[in-house]
């Protein structure tokens, strides 16, 4: 199965409207008991979470995983930070390109593959508010294009 590929619990929207997304990696997640059940219910949101790397590791921050019903005691924390599992070659090219001005990590949406839980993480640059206008140009220019394409049809 392709990375990426997968039942998507949570996407990250705002992501691609905030940084170009150069690369992708795949990564497992490290999650306690209550909090698979919630993300399989589909109770994760990603909006305003980022990946930050320390001691050689990759830790996802701010992503918000709601405390599953049935939990009582068990429960975990919604915010806590939680460990993303990449190979060791990864990491480092990670390490490297985060080093350089204006990169920073990403999660761009979570999914269920094979009963695991998965992130896909970009190593996304920032963009500027007039590129950020440009893509909304160029994005409703497309729909104008298949709006008429789609009336000449009929």
């Amino acid at each position: 199965m392709p990375k990426g590929s997968g039942k998507v619990v949570a996407q990250n929207k705002k992501a691609s409207h905030d940084y170009f997304i150069e690369e992708t990696y795949e990564a497992g997640i490290v999650l306690r008991g209550t909090e698979i059940k919630s993300i399989r219910n589909g109770r994760v949101q990603l909006k305003d979470s980022f990946a930050r790397i320390s001691n050689g590791e990759v830790f996802l921050n701010n992503a918000h995983i709601s405390p599953y019903e049935q939990g009582n005691q068990f429960n975990h924390d919604p915010l806590r930070e939680r460990k993303l599992l990449l190979h060791r070659q990864q990491i480092n090219k990670l390490i490297g390109a985060t080093k350089q001005q204006g990169y920073s990590i990403v999660p761009l949406k979570m999914y269920l593959k094979d009963g695991f839980a998965k992130v896909l993480i970009g190593l996304a640059k920032g963009k500027k508010n007039y590129d950020k206008r440009e893509s909304l140009k160029k994005k409703e220019a497309t729909r104008e294009m298949a709006r008429a394409f789609k009336d000449s049809q009929r």
